[in-house]
């Protein structure tokens, strides 16, 4: 299975290349070092949906640009498996399955993020493009996932480098990379 990168479009006001993001988000896992079996969501949704969910999980009733969903917090260890017999065995590699480690979820309003992306012109390479504030808002919701924030001065600071390091890395002006 390998990692695997589900995409839903579940707007329709703004076109999104659905197999350029997921290329793209692919690399930027890989780089994380995810390796093994594991499953990450990507999903564009529009703005009713996006206040939704920010009022839901967040308190807040403003629209937001993204907003990122961790679902494990630790690999699959493995365990006791129903079917091993008595005494609680733990299963052998021989009669065990693999069960995906899943990321998580990130969701990104684009057109939030349109009306965003001209704030953002000539900081670091982002040139004010909605494709630039995309690849910034992947970055930045795959590092939420990895439990960055950016709540303290110095956490903000490591996570923007990281975000910089990942984007000149896997989307040099404008281009991300060929099937993986």
């Amino acid at each position: 299975m390998g990692v695997e990168v589900f995409i839903a479009n579940e707007q329709s006001l703004i076109p999104v290349d659905e197999d350029r993001w997921m290329r793209f988000s692919l690399s930027v896992l890989k780089s994380q070092k995810v390796s093994g079996d594991a499953e990450f969501s990507l999903i564009f949704v529009d703005k009713s949906a996006i206040v939704g969910l920010n009022e839901r999980f967040m308190g807040k009733s403003d629209p937001t640009d993204v907003l990122s969903f961790p679902i494990e917090t630790e690999p699959y260890s493995g365990g006791r498996s129903p079917e091993s017999g008595a005494g609680g065995q733990r299963s052998t590699s021989q009669d065990s399955y693999s069960v995906p480690f899943l990321l998580g979820d990130v969701v990104i309003c684009p057109e939030v993020a349109n009306g965003n992306a001209a704030e953002h012109a000539g900081v670091n390479s982002h040139d004010g493009s909605l494709d630039d504030e995309i690849a910034l808002l992947i970055v930045h919701g795959i590092l939420h996932l990895f439990g960055m924030d950016h709540e303290l001065d110095d956490e903000a600071e490591i996570m923007e480098a990281r975000e910089q390091e990942l984007l000149q890395l896997h989307y040099k002006n404008g281009s991300t990379p060929e099937a993986i």
